[in-house]
């Protein structure tokens, strides 16, 4: 196996731990191909956003691993705050795909619902959690991203 080496990183943190690693194998791309997770967990068709078929597309992919990673991270600060997070938060995430001078790019949106808390808790919760999902960090920077608590 090739390797290419690339100098296009800003992550220069020193790794202590590999905690997971996550393995997909995709053929055909995203105009009617598939992908598998190396475990068989995941299996999904791909189609082209908008368009004719059944799958799913990679900024939907994309999306639910954000929110569902967002929310991994407010529990995290909500432990650290000593805040109780109510059991029915939730986080709706909206990954554009944009085309400027004939090019691709992305831009997010996360509607963070946390029923219960005043606005000011919510905000909180939801600034330390930007400031610690690891999507947020891939993201800081390359996309614009707005939170809003709703």
């Amino acid at each position: 196996m090739n390797t290419i080496q690339t100098s296009e990183t800003s992550n220069t943190t020193q790794v202590n731990k590999l905690v997971y690693t996550a393995k997909a194998h995709t053929t055909g791309g995203r105009d009617g191909g598939a992908s598998l997770s190396s475990d068989g967990r995941l299996a999904v068709k791909l189609s082209i956003p908008g368009g004719p078929g059944t799958g799913t597309n990679p900024e939907q992919l994309f999306a639910a691993g954000w929110s569902a990673c967002f929310i991994g991270a407010m529990k995290i600060a909500a432990r650290r705050f000593r805040i109780q997070l109510p059991p029915d938060v939730a986080v709706d995430a909206e990954v554009d795909l944009c085309l400027a001078d004939h090019a691709y790019f992305l831009q997010a949106r996360l509607k963070v619902s946390l029923p219960g808390l005043d606005i000011v808790t919510a905000q909180e919760l939801a600034v330390a959690a930007h400031q610690t999902c690891p999507y947020s960090k891939a993201t800081r920077g390359n996309i614009n991203v707005e939170i809003s608590i709703v």
